[in-house]
């Protein structure tokens, strides 16, 4: 499987156990809490075996960065959290700094 594909699926779990995370209320729901340490898990797992081949600085940059972009996205859809030109500016900023660290180099 590609190391990207990993990369992925980290991405994805952090987001869902991200998103979780607001379900929880403080750990007290049982299902919503066991999503998040799934998640989580899941995402730690993957993210080491990216870690295996990528650098660190790169596979952070893109695992944080796009974490935090679809978060919000998740926030906006499922949440129906209020979304406007601030928001949109920062995840752009945040898509344009990781396509910038990738263009940078030095992913092995």
């Amino acid at each position: 499987m590609s190391i990207y594909v990993f990369l992925l699926i980290s991405i994805i779990a952090e987001v869902f156990a991200s998103s979780m995370l607001k379900l929880t209320n403080g750990f007290k729901r049982l299902l919503p809490s066991l999503g998040v340490v799934a998640g989580y898990g899941t995402a730690f797992y993957f993210l080491s075996l990216t870690l295996q081949s990528l650098a660190i600085g790169t596979v952070y940059a893109i695992w944080a960065g796009l974490g935090t972009a679809l978060t919000a996205v998740v926030g906006v859809i499922v949440y129906k959290e209020h979304f406007n030109v601030k928001k949109f500016v920062g995840i752009a900023m945040i898509i344009v700094g990781v396509v910038v660290l990738n263009l940078a180099g030095g992913g092995h």
